[in-house]
């Protein structure tokens, strides 16, 4: 079974709220909420695909100096298995923008389990509450 390397990040404004993604039509899992992020590319480190995706998806820039990382999820779906570290974001220049279609939402870490989720994500939730 195939292992996808996918990178994600809860970005965090001053009111301590999440910034959620909700994948768009078209997408396998369209509908569902998630934390913005996607694949690590060959010769990448999650970090680096990280700064890459939140440029392309949110137009807005960050360092690798502010990326903390908080755990991981590691789940299994039917045609390949997802290794997903999950990253931290308080500092980033620009403003949220949805540039791929996607609705976006700031949510309070307690409301994070009333937006559905992939699998994978999930389990990030709690250790997110419990962090913020």
């Amino acid at each position: 079974m195939k292992t996808v390397l996918v990178s994600a990040v809860a970005l965090i404004d001053p009111d301590d709220r999440v910034l959620l993604a909700q994948r768009p039509e078209g997408k396998s899992m369209a509908g569902l909420w998630e934390f913005p992020g996607g694949k690590v590319e060959q010769g990448e480190t999650p970090e680096e695909a990280l700064i890459r995706e939140l440029q392309e998806e949110l137009g807005i820039n960050t360092w690798k100096s502010c990326l903390a990382p908080l755990t991981f999820a590691s789940h299994r779906y039917d045609d390949f298995h997802l290794l997903m570290p999950l990253y931290i974001c308080r500092k980033w220049e620009g403003i949220v923008t949805a540039r791929e279609g996607q609705n976006l939402r700031w949510v309070r870490p307690d409301a994070l389990r009333d937006y559905p989720m992939p699998p994978a994500d999930i389990p990030l939730v709690a250790f997110l509450r419990d962090f913020l």
